[in-house]
């Protein structure tokens, strides 16, 4: 029982009609310094105000562990529901004290865990596929291809699974370096400092023909470094997902960066509110995996997709 369900049993036992009180929810995430993540949370406090919530967003700034820690927090503070942007797997104690103390928890773009109502996400399958397959077309079904992964963080680990998986369908397609760049400050600059170095150890023009990259920082890093050390004119395909605007800037550019993926961060945002609304509300969520559409991005439609 939450604090706020005691203090309605209590005002109805003793003949009082219950106090009117905003629902509470919390929302944690380490990855607040990821712009996807912030237009995620800025959709759901959107949405939540106009629900009339109380929302209280608490960024670990990177510490996984912290998160449940902050879980365990906000339970005993008695929020009515959580919304975590993290890998369950790895906040096991933090679930399970919401789950002993009746707080529903709901993923904004995370993973699935039983212990997690529904994660509301894009569907990361079909963008890494569409991403994939659009570098494997243009560099002809061959050449030596760069890819960007983050296996920490289940939505973006299933994109680099997928991506192998088109990858390997190419005989002629050899993947020479799998990247996990360090995203501390979102990821461009390791990005940039690793393309580096793998620019300076494959020097031959056409020695590298397309970087993959799970989303757009490590894509916006990569094509920094490609124009830094003079290689653009390779034609170097790179293509991202996210379609931030920084990345939809580039792509409309024209240059190396192609191609990426916009995901309704707002609408997951909202979607992810009203999923707890409907919790709140006592209803059972039989679809544990909510999917937003999304859509390729190109240069052909970058500057409208802003």
């Amino acid at each position: 029982m939450t604090i706020r369900t005691a203090i309605t049993a209590l005002a109805t036992t003793a003949g009082l009609a219950a106090p009117a009180l905003a629902q509470e929810v919390a929302v944690i995430t380490p990855y607040l310094a990821q712009p996807g993540t912030q237009f995620y949370v800025d959709g759901f406090t959107a949405r939540a105000d106009e629900l009339g919530w109380e929302v209280n967003v608490i960024d670990t700034a990177g510490d996984v562990a912290a998160v449940i820690s902050r879980m365990e927090d906000v339970v005993t503070q008695g929020v009515d529901a959580v919304v975590i942007n993290v890998d369950p797997a790895q906040i096991g104690a933090g679930l399970q004290t919401a789950a002993d103390a009746g707080i529903p928890v709901v993923g904004m773009d995370a993973g699935s865990d039983p212990l997690v109502a529904a994660n509301v996400t894009s569907n990361g399958y079909a963008m890494a596929a569409e991403t994939a397959v659009y570098v494997a077309s243009r560099i002809g079904g061959e050449g030596n291809v760069v890819m960007f992964t983050f296996d920490p963080f289940p939505p973006v680990q299933v994109r680099g699974v997928i991506a192998d998986a088109v990858f390997g369908n190419f005989p002629d397609i050899e993947v020479i370096d799998r990247i996990t760049p360090d995203v501390a400050d979102g990821g461009i600059a390791d990005s940039r400092a690793q393309m580096e170095a793998l620019l300076a150890a494959n020097p031959e023009p056409g020695s590298i023909a397309a970087v993959w990259a799970a989303w757009d920082q490590p894509a916006l890093g990569a094509l920094q470094a490609i124009e830094a050390a003079g290689r653009a004119d390779e034609g170097i395909v790179i293509t991202g997902i996210d379609a931030n605007p920084q990345a939809r800037e580039a792509i409309a550019a024209g240059g190396n960066f192609e191609a990426s993926v916009a995901q309704d961060f707002e609408g997951i945002g909202r979607t992810a509110a009203d999923t707890v609304q409907r919790l709140l509300d006592g209803e059972e969520i039989v679809q544990k995996v909510i999917y937003v559409p999304a859509n390729l991005i190109t240069a052909a439609n970058a500057a409208a997709a802003e």
